[in-house]
């Protein structure tokens, strides 16, 4: 799997997992859904992604996220 594949599918869960806790546990939950929607929109300007840096480093191959 790419690196551009992981990230997204980290992304996504970490949105949803954050929804399903806003729900189970405490409303302050949904932070954390803004705060990795917030990083998805600056790295699409920026192109700066921490996610993608540490994986780049552990070894992840790059790649398009529909190759």
């Amino acid at each position: 799997m790419s690196i551009d594949r992981i990230v997204m599918a980290f992304a996504g869960t970490m949105i949803l997992l954050s929804l399903v806790l806003s729900q189970l546990h405490s409303v302050q939950w949904l932070w954390l859904a803004a705060f990795v929607g917030a990083n998805m929109l600056q790295a699409a300007f920026t192109g700066f992604c921490p996610l993608a840096m540490i994986l780049k480093r552990l070894g992840a191959r790059p790649g398009v996220a529909f190759d």
